[in-house]
């Protein structure tokens, strides 16, 4: 369960962040920073399709290549997000104080009855959000899910050259077996508790609560910023107006 003084070091750091404002153009300097202390990641329901489609469209060649096994087009990359099911999948997301989903994992549950205890897991990180441990976070956010859903075998199948993610399943345990330029790994999940499923309602509730405040303090800074723009308009033709 999370702790009480993470949340209270999250929430501080949170609110130093919200009284900066967003650059303009969406890239913001890179500036090194500590691993944040607690991560809101939460479900992605159907609204939030569009915003899947832009965060997978945004990956690179090579970042497509790792995340679906082939260089995936923009034709089938946006096949995937029309194919997400929401209902029987679990989709989690991180989404930045612009409202930019920068990482995003895809909980897909076996179709087949026979294998319903069974689910496979794949992640996304944009490139600039990188080193975070973004990935592993949604890792292990998936997991308490998947525990709390009965999920017994949590697959994932990457290529071999995917060190990030074969890192984050060989620290979680997970039995890897490698076949040429693929990857096969496995991870058996303990049944749920009491603390894995109040843990996660804890969680959604944060996330949930996070995002709000996140779409809140944007429509702040963007009415500001419109307040400002018509300001320099006004103070520009001023200078301009004939005496």
């Amino acid at each position: 369960m999370v702790e009480t003084i993470n949340i209270l070091k999250a929430s501080l750091q949170a609110g130093k962040d919200f009284l900066c404002p967003s650059h303009e153009g969406g890239a913001e300097p890179e500036v090194p920073r500590a691993p944040p202390v607690l991560v809101p990641i939460r479900s992605l329901g159907e609204n939030h399709r569009a915003r899947i489609a832009t965060h997978l469209l945004a990956l690179e060649s090579q970042d497509r290549y790792l995340r679906f096994g082939f260089t995936a087009s923009d034709a089938q990359v946006q096949r995937y997000v029309d194919s997400l099911n929401f209902e029987r999948d679990e989709i989690f997301g991180i989404y930045n104080r612009r409202l930019e989903l920068i990482a995003m994992a895809h909980l897909a549950r076996a179709c087949d009855d026979e294998l319903k205890s069974c689910a496979e897991f794949g992640v996304s990180v944009s490139k600039a959000s990188r080193g975070r441990g973004y990935g592993a976070r949604l890792f292990d956010r998936a997991v308490m899910h998947a525990r709390n859903d009965g999920v017994s075998c949590l697959f994932i199948h990457v290529l071999s050259e995917n060190t990030a993610m074969l890192k984050i399943a060989s620290n979680a345990g997970a039995l890897v077996e490698r076949d040429g330029p693929e990857s096969q790994a496995h991870v058996y999940l303990d049944p749920a508790t009491l603390d894995t499923r109040v843990s996660e309602m804890v969680n959604e509730q944060m996330a949930q609560a996070d995002y709000r405040i996140k779409v809140q303090v944007k429509q702040f800074w963007d009415v500001l910023a419109d307040v400002q723009a018509l300001r320099r308009d006004v103070q520009e033709s001023q200078k301009i107006t004939p005496k």
